[in-house]
């Protein structure tokens, strides 16, 4: 997955790789942007993942379903996948920041070699207000994932909840992406910092991507 992949988030048109904190302030206002997301890119040949908690998924594919989405026939193909945080960032009781990173370049060389030209992937990381254990590594692993992304044709949305993050968590969340929606506009982030200087020893990710 080398080649340039265009999407579309905001009304903007994109290029991947890309890894984006998208603030919100209500569910609505967060399925105004991911749904059109989700949507062009399951009419496009692009692997799609929703990660989100259990309990949402019905609510989740009931969205999808009203707006035109045959359910049954996306996760059937593969092309689809809603997964559940439970099963992924804190599978297990805990967040191991390495196991999802591990997980997540699995889930990127797979979908390049099932044929897919770009993965799209939006996380809700509500899971973190759980304040299980690992989860002071959030920052670590939102850092690392600028290192992952430049080397596949992806997009990462990672969705905050602005009324329930602290402004300091959110703060820091700013300076790991790249690029932020806010207020239902997308824009290059000028507080971004690469990971090399945000987090100091940060380096050797060929055989530790969150060595430190």
């Amino acid at each position: 997955m080398n080649k340039e992949a265009f999407f579309s988030v905001c009304g903007e048109s994109l290029s991947a790789p890309m890894h984006i904190c998208g603030f919100f302030d209500s569910r609505e206002q967060q399925y105004d942007v991911i749904i059109p997301y989700i949507m062009e890119g399951l009419e496009s040949n692009d692997k799609v993942i929703n990660i989100l908690e259990g309990n949402r998924h019905g609510e989740h594919c009931r969205c999808l379903s009203d707006n035109g989405v045959s359910i049954s026939d996306k996760l059937s193909s593969g092309q689809l996948e809603i997964l559940a945080s439970e099963n992924t960032y804190i599978k297990d009781g805990e967040f191991a920041a390495e196991k999802m990173y591990k997980m997540l370049e699995q889930t990127l060389l797979s979908a390049s070699r099932a044929g897919y030209e770009s993965v799209r992937a939006c996380g809700d990381m509500v899971w973190a207000l759980k304040n299980l254990p690992g989860t002071d590594e959030l920052l670590k692993y939102e850092a690392s994932l600028n290192v992952l992304t430049p080397q596949h044709s992806c997009s990462l949305i990672c969705m905050y909840d602005i009324n329930s993050f602290s402004q300091s968590t959110l703060t820091d969340i700013l300076l790991t992406h790249p690029y932020v929606i806010k207020d239902g506009k997308i824009s290059k982030n000028p507080h971004y910092i690469e990971p090399s200087t945000l987090i100091p020893n940060f380096s050797d990710f060929s055989s530790s991507p969150l060595q430190s």
